[in-house]
């Protein structure tokens, strides 16, 4: 039997969980994610527990183009012009960054940041206010799920709140492309 859900009331209980501290499995604009509040150490710590990765590895944070100026002040005109126009979901590693949890920043002190395009996870932003951690849900080394029924049951049983929306999405989403400019402001591929 198939699940009907309210988009409004599943968006509602997502940002909910995340703005008490809780951990979400939900859709973004590439794979299945991992989310938390991205200003709230402790629920970053339970993100890295889950996924069994170490916390050396700095995860993704989704933020909208509003919330790239508060958390992002000293941005390079470089680096938000790739977060502002490319049509391809790409993550940014920004050289520095406000306010969000330590735990989730890399030890020289960059962060890794992508403006979602894609309804849930860009609505999802908004609606709690603040950037969301976003790391594909999968233990650390494993593949990552590009569609929900890829996701292992016990890594749903894991988190605070499953969404609902997309489950029967059955198109195979990939992982963002990943750049990261010099101290010059030249743009370096990480991953295409």
């Amino acid at each position: 039997m198939r699940r009907v859900f309210d988009f409004e009331s599943d968006l509602a209980r997502a940002a909910e969980t995340v703005s008490r501290g809780g951990v979400i499995i939900y859709p973004t604009d590439t794979v299945w994610g991992i989310g938390c509040d991205a200003t709230d150490a402790e629920a970053v710590k339970r993100v890295f527990s889950i996924k069994h990765r170490d916390d050396s590895k700095a995860l993704i944070t989704l933020m909208t183009k509003e919330m790239v100026d508060e958390y992002l002040p000293s941005l390079p005109e470089t680096c938000r012009r790739e977060l502002d126009y490319d049509v391809r979901p790409t993550t940014v590693i920004c050289p520095h960054a406000e306010g969000l949890a330590l735990n989730l920043i890399a030890s020289d002190g960059s962060v890794g940041v992508r403006v979602p395009r894609e309804k849930f996870s860009e609505a999802l932003c908004q609606a709690v206010g603040k950037p969301i951690v976003s790391t594909s849900v999968n233990i650390s080394g494993e593949s990552a799920p590009a569609i929900f029924e890829e996701i292992k049951p016990r890594l749903l049983e894991e988190v605070d709140y499953v969404v609902f929306y997309r489950r029967d999405d059955r198109r195979k989403s990939e992982a963002s492309r990943i750049v990261a400019f010099d101290s010059e402001g030249n743009l370096k591929v990480l991953r295409e």
